[in-house]
């Protein structure tokens, strides 16, 4: 007896250590990426068999084959590439291996964007310590179902509730905070590092304590890719039927804004659903002066428009590299634009902002904009960057955008 017990047990580690190696030590032992002391980075892939190994990443100038850089291979298979030094920023990657995309087996951070997933690495320094998990109060990030009578449907919710919401009782101003087209209510969390940013601005004294609201601004949608009762069904890139690039530097032809139009007049006749969610459910400040709504690219055009529909209910307007036109249709909410536009400002918002990249494809249009505000005398903030339409800019106009709340 007593030595089946010794056998059983045997067998019984045996089986931990086979099903630990499977789960512990299936990596590579290699370090990549490397952030060295003067801010170049190494990035490492063993691949002996492999023909061509590059690397793939938002770090790299666009002198160097598009964004794609060659690695070097050594006798032992190991690839590496050294970048030069790196500003301050929240950097993402892929590797190409013989053409194929992988993600570094190495590196278990990932973001999703849209329909990819992408390793992520940081390099703390200046505006990009903002972007970092610091020594400070923690917010609260909430996933929750609200009822859409609009819609006619139960949707999802990101909700970021400050360091100081569980432990006091007082009301707390909102900012409803919009993606862009492909985007969903986790969007801001993942790319754009909202919780973080939140948290050290907050801890710096420089914003005020705030409910951040992320809904998701597809109409069509329950929620994120794999959080609805669809289940895990493959992402799209876009709304069917629709290329942003393409729609927005053609205006002329009016039937290619047809499902943008149709998706994005629904989001704006439910948003108040969104809003009176909120407000029961949470201690929000229920005035307009408590209220702020900002969105990147679809969700600044969103935003550009919600706000104009329901010029009482936000006092403070965001547009990050906004899709800021007005179609020649006469459809609710896009017909009496002019008119509508004239009620918004002359119930003065606390704040007009407006942010673009000089590289934006959507510049031209931000510019064309703005002329029309500055012939009507309508009091606006502008910020502008360089590059286009990318997270790296979108976090800055966060960062920028919320000490001027409330």
């Amino acid at each position: 007896m007593k030595k089946y017990i010794l056998v059983l047990i045997s067998f019984l580690i045996v089986c931990f250590e086979t099903f630990a190696q499977e789960s512990l030590w299936e990596g590579q032992k290699i370090i990549s990426p490397e952030v060295h002391s003067d801010n170049t980075v190494t990035f490492r892939l063993e691949a002996p068999k492999a023909e061509s190994v590059q690397v793939k990443g938002d770090f790299l100038p666009d002198k160097i084959n598009s964004g794609i850089a060659d690695m070097t291979k050594s006798k032992n298979g190991l690839w590496e590439f050294t970048t030069e030094p790196l500003d301050p920023e929240f950097y993402s990657y892929s590797f190409l291996v013989d053409g194929l995309k992988i993600n570094d087996p190495n590196n278990v951070f990932l973001n999703r964007d849209i329909t990819s997933l992408h390793n992520v690495f940081l390099i703390g320094g200046g505006r990009a310590d903002l972007y970092k998990v610091n020594n400070v109060p923690h917010g609260s990030v909430i996933r929750c179902w609200y009822s859409s009578p609009t819609l006619q449907m139960t949707r999802r919710l990101v909700i970021y509730t400050p360091p100081s919401y569980e432990s006091s009782n007082a009301d707390y101003p909102v900012l409803y905070l919009l993606h862009g087209m492909g985007g969903d209510e986790e969007t801001w969390t993942e790319r754009g590092r909202m919780a973080q940013i939140m948290d050290n601005l907050i801890a710096q004294g420089k914003a005020k304590p705030m409910i951040v609201v992320m809904p998701n601004g597809n109409a069509s949608q329950e929620a994120a890719p794999g959080e609805s009762s669809l289940g895990f069904y493959k992402p799209e890139t876009k709304l069917p039927k629709i290329d942003a690039k393409t729609v927005f530097s053609d205006m002329n032809e009016a039937k290619k804004l047809l499902p943008l139009l149709k998706e994005s007049n629904q989001i704006i006749k439910s948003f108040p659903d969104i809003v009176n969610f909120i407000d029961q459910r949470f201690r929000t400040k229920k005035e307009k002066s408590g209220r702020a709504i900002a969105g990147l690219s679809m969700g600044g055009f969103q935003s550009m428009y919600i706000s104009k529909e329901y010029p009482d209910m936000f006092d403070y307007v965001g547009l990050f590299s906004a899709a800021a036109f007005a179609p020649n249709v006469n459809v609710p909410p896009f017909d009496n634009v002019t008119e509508k536009l004239k009620v918004q400002f002359d119930k003065k918002p606390a704040l007009y902002w407006m942010a673009v990249g000089k590289e934006d494809f959507l510049y031209k249009m931000n510019e064309n904009y703005r002329r029309k505000l500055d012939e009507n005398g309508y009091k606006y903030t502008y910020f502008e960057t360089g590059e286009g339409h990318i997270w790296k800019n979108w976090r800055i106009y966060l960062t920028e955008f919320v000490p001027l709340l409330f």
